[in-house]
């Protein structure tokens, strides 16, 4: 679990970053947490845009995202989500949220 001063951090670090998943009407697939697996492995931390058409609200595809994945939640604003989940290789951990 994140501590505040965490989340903080990682909120400031996933601000100017792009979305990186859009999730819409077909909601979360093996296809799309294929690949939220793969990004979270090489970047650690990412962006997710829920589109409107969405059958989940932003709040319920981020937890289940992160029991799916093994991962953290930072932040959830309106449509967008961001995650956490420190690399399994060690050497794509470059993020330490307690920097």
């Amino acid at each position: 679990m994140l501590t505040s001063r965490q989340r903080a951090r990682l909120r400031a670090m996933a601000n100017p970053m792009g979305d990186v998943l859009l999730i819409g009407k077909e909601g979360l697939t093996e296809a799309v947490l294929t690949q939220a697996e793969a990004v979270l492995e090489k970047h650690e931390l990412i962006k997710i845009k829920i589109l409107e058409t969405a059958m989940l609200s932003p709040r319920e595809v981020q937890a289940a995202l992160c029991e799916q994945l093994d991962a953290e939640p930072v932040q959830c604003i309106g449509t967008k989500t961001v995650i956490f989940r420190t690399a399994r290789d060690p050497e794509n951990r470059h993020i330490n949220p307690d920097a």
